[in-house]
């Protein structure tokens, strides 16, 4: 491999393995604090209250637990790719911006910046074509024919 050449025959391979990789990652985040129970939910919900939203944070703290493991599920596989991109750039501001609101350097508040940034940054690359958005794709818009 030509390491100064602008052609990327692997590139579809390498958007895979980040995938996995995230999605992993987010899988073994997200499971404890699913497993974790109302009163972790409670706290992690809490953190809604820097957009002024003061309800329901166990119901809050519930639902991006669920989001960071479900969405890393659905991220590993490529499956509704972009509309899990777009929830998880959502709760990656809401954890930035928890991080911020307690004061916190940016060592601590950095990871969850750069997924959202990533997050951001794969509604425009896809899932590629080791996928399952891109096999359950028609034909036609595989190739790019549609009317």
């Amino acid at each position: 491999m030509n390491i100064t050449s602008t052609s990327y025959p692997h590139f579809y391979l390498g958007v895979l393995l980040l995938r996995l990789g995230i999605g992993i990652s987010f899988i073994c985040h997200g499971w404890p604090k699913l497993q974790a129970g109302p009163e972790l939910w409670e706290s992690l919900g809490g953190a809604m209250s820097f957009w002024g939203i003061n309800f329901a944070p166990t119901l809050w703290g519930f639902i991006g637990s669920l989001a960071e493991f479900a969405g890393g599920l659905l991220l590993a596989l490529g499956f509704l790719f972009r509309p899990t991109c777009v929830i998880l750039v959502i709760q990656m501001i809401v954890a930035t911006s928890s991080h911020l609101s307690q004061g916190q350097s940016f060592s601590e508040y950095s990871h969850a910046l750069e997924m959202a940034i990533l997050f951001f940054c794969w509604l425009f690359i896809g899932p590629g074509k080791y996928s399952l958005d891109a096999r359950l794709q028609k034909p036609t818009e595989r190739l790019g024919l549609n009317a």
